[in-house]
């Protein structure tokens, strides 16, 4: 079954959900918001992938569901199981100094 959108749950005031827009946006992933305070289901949504809390940044892409996960962990399990969910031409990031000198 193809995907047809990276589903962003979130709240206001929400730190952990901030830093993953920054990422997926430096990224250039775009996704479908889902303030989970202003629409029930959505927070019945995450309820269902977060074992009854609450927990965000929450993503969904198809049925499969991320509970406070990083840019990076996003990214790669698109690049695996939804590669027309990533902008034209998106290559990973290189690693780093440290990245490289751990054989990343």
């Amino acid at each position: 079954m193809q995907t047809d959108a990276v589903h962003f749950y979130w709240r206001p005031g929400c730190g952990f959900c901030s830093m993953l827009r920054r990422g997926l946006d430096k990224a250039g992933i775009e996704t479908t918001d889902h303030n989970i305070w202003e629409n029930d289901a959505d927070a019945a949504t995450v309820r269902s992938y977060a074992n009854g809390n609450e927990t965000v940044p929450t993503i969904v892409v198809g049925e499969v569901g991320m509970v406070n996960p990083s840019a990076k962990q996003v990214t790669q399990y698109l690049q695996q199981a939804a590669p027309h969910l990533l902008p034209d031409g998106y290559e990973a990031p290189k690693p780093g100094l440290v990245g490289r000198l751990l054989g990343g």
